[in-house]
């Protein structure tokens, strides 16, 4: 084949997408739909408890678009990173919601289900065996974290989606992915070089929202031929632009030219990009280096309970003082549950929005600019009736906290809200994000077999 099209829907299933933009796409006569589910950057708390980020009837409505279209077309749907972060109650979420969809539209599935889902056993065995290399910034690696993962995926590569693709199946339903495989996978099935095909894969992963002006909800066509890839848009509204692109191609990426994943490293230091038309660009020279088979580990454990509570401040004394008050609060909850609260067992944060609430001590301006501040009070405590106390402790003592200069004993501070304080239950944090060695990079990743909506069940065969 000549060349192949792939039709990227949306940034994330359940982020939405324009009908005429879809219609456009699948006039264009794609060969496969390819969409990513998931992503770690609304934290570990959606892999810790099992839970999706995004909104059942939100992902039910574009399945419902997606599903149909690729059956009538006969090309696979293929989805990654199911439920948001590809555990198994992720994938199991996303499955029922497919089989609503199958329901609603009278429809027959062959489906390919791809868990990402790692045993601890296998886990710690390339831990003990010197297999397992953390990433940036992430403590050492023991058993005792490794038990106390609530869920634990890997992120597959390419080879367990092109394997389940080569059954030949309506939709490949994937757990954690690796999010350029989703549409490198069938890219490399039908014989394409994998340098290209990730490279595109990677800017397909988030649809528009490489184009300008960018968007999470709307579609974009990719073309792969011999000599490398197209990209274009499929509103009147965006444009590819080779400035978009390349900026895209750097995104998320440690090194400007090189990015590792799953087998080897993207080299895309020979890359070109032009401008074909006002809104496809055209890309040269990527090129995939092989290395030793790895996958990505990712893991969530309990580290407490949060109660946090929102105010506002519009005193100026008092804001200019905010960081000695600060002080003043800890000192308080010292004395009140004791000197050691803070050290071992309490985390309390105050979030200055206006100050430093969005970079922290990162913040290059040190002062408050504004007349008024939001001030989030965050407590992690072991238990959330302990978190609630602290929580609660704060919230009074900075409210009739007396400090230089000031004029108002009425309060100190403004509540958006009654209740003040909001119980937010267990927080995560990842205690597994790790590179695991692996000899082979599909058995890892067992797919089962569906038929969906042949006399109203399923059925199912495990390889």
């Amino acid at each position: 084949m000549n060349q192949m099209r792939i039709l990227s829907p949306t940034a994330i299933l359940g982020y939405g997408f324009p009908i005429e933009s879809f219609q456009e796409g699948m006039g264009r006569k794609p060969d496969v739909i390819g969409v990513d589910a998931g992503s770690t950057d609304p934290g570990p708390y959606y892999l810790g408890t099992g839970q999706s980020f995004v909104n059942a009837e939100a992902v039910l409505r574009d399945l419902s678009l997606l599903v149909p279209a690729a059956k009538a077309a006969g090309i696979p749907l293929v989805i990654g990173t199911a439920g948001g972060s590809g555990a198994a109650p992720h994938v199991a979420w996303c499955l029922s919601l497919l089989e609503r969809v199958v329901s609603d539209h009278d429809l027959r599935l062959d489906v390919a289900v791809i868990h990402g889902d790692v045993p601890v056993a296998a886990a710690k065995a390339a831990l003990a065996a010197g297999r397992m290399q953390p990433l940036s910034f992430v403590p050492e690696l023991t058993e005792e974290t490794l038990d106390r993962c609530t869920h634990l995926v890997a992120q597959m590569g390419m080879e367990p989606l092109i394997a389940a693709l080569s059954a030949g199946p309506d939709v490949v339903l994937a757990g954690r992915c690796y999010d350029p495989a989703v549409f490198a996978a069938p890219m490399l099935l039908r014989g394409f070089q994998a340098g290209p095909a990730l490279h595109l894969g990677k800017i397909l992963e988030c649809a528009a929202i490489a184009t300008s002006p960018g968007s999470g909800r709307d579609c974009v066509l990719g073309t792969i031929n011999s000599c490398g890839f197209s990209v274009t848009t499929l509103s009147a509204e965006r444009r590819f632009t080779v400035q978009s692109v390349a900026a895209h191609t750097m995104y998320e990426k440690s090194h400007p030219f090189l990015l590792p994943g799953p087998g080897g490293q993207l080299d895309l230091s020979r890359v070109r990009f032009t401008q074909l038309d006002e809104r496809t660009v055209e890309v040269r020279g990527s090129e995939f280096r092989p290395g030793p088979p790895t996958v990505k580990l990712e893991g969530a454990v309990c580290v407490g309970y949060r109660t946090f509570c929102i105010c506002g401040i519009r005193d100026g004394g008092m804001i200019s003082q905010l960081d000695d008050i600060f002080a003043t609060l800890r000192q308080a909850v010292a004395d009140n549950f004791g000197k050691k609260t803070l050290q071992t067992d309490v985390e309390l944060r105050f979030r200055v929005y206006g100050h430093n609430g969005v970079m922290g001590p990162l913040e290059p301006e040190t002062r408050p600019a504004g007349h008024e501040v939001g001030l989030v009070i965050d407590v992690v405590a072991p238990t959330q009736k302990q978190a609630a106390a602290v929580c609660g402790f704060v919230r009074t003592a900075a409210l009739h906290l007396g400090f230089p200069g000031r004029i108002s004993t009425a309060g100190n501070l403004a509540f958006p809200f009654s209740p003040s304080d909001v119980d937010a239950g267990p927080v995560f944090e990842f205690g597994v994000y790790h590179i695991m060695e692996v000899e082979d990079p599909v058995s890892l990743f067992p797919a089962t077999y569906l038929v969906m909506g042949a006399q109203h069940h399923s059925t199912g065969r495990r390889q």
